[in-house]
């Protein structure tokens, strides 16, 4: 058994964020591991810009209430227990709700994330579906 130093928690780069979000490692795996985890946290509007994983990411929704939208499809918002699992490859992108913070564990292996443009204001105010109304 090992404890693992942890980090000091960074900013996450503009470049790939509007707004501000912040991450903590809780887990970087050494090779042969691919694994990796992060505690992200969001302010009130902050997201993604559009991305995605070559071997996908799935996201435990802790604190919040989350928006995640894959491309073409429905702005999902996601609430504190809900998971959700973005297949490789898949553009995407996930943040918090206009009004308030939001919290996510983020799960990958290693792998080449392709980071595209932001999301627009137009698009992140688009109509949500409720993961508890959502068949």
């Amino acid at each position: 058994m090992e404890l693992l130093k942890q980090p000091p928690t960074m900013r996450l780069p503009a470049e790939w964020f509007t707004g501000d979000a912040y991450a903590d490692v809780i887990y970087r795996g050494e090779a042969p591991s691919r694994m990796r985890a992060n505690m992200v946290r969001f302010t009130p509007g902050a997201r993604t810009a559009w991305h995605s994983h070559s071997l996908g990411q799935t996201l435990y929704i802790v604190e919040g209430i989350a928006l995640v939208q894959s491309r073409g499809g429905d702005i999902i918002e996601a609430h504190p227990g809900d998971v959700i699992h973005t297949p490789p490859g898949e553009e995407h992108w996930h943040g918090a709700a206009p009004d308030q913070f939001m919290i996510h564990l983020a799960l990958w292996e290693t792998d080449d994330a392709t980071w595209l443009e932001h999301v627009s204001d137009v698009d992140y105010h688009g109509p949500r579906v409720s993961t508890r109304t959502r068949p």
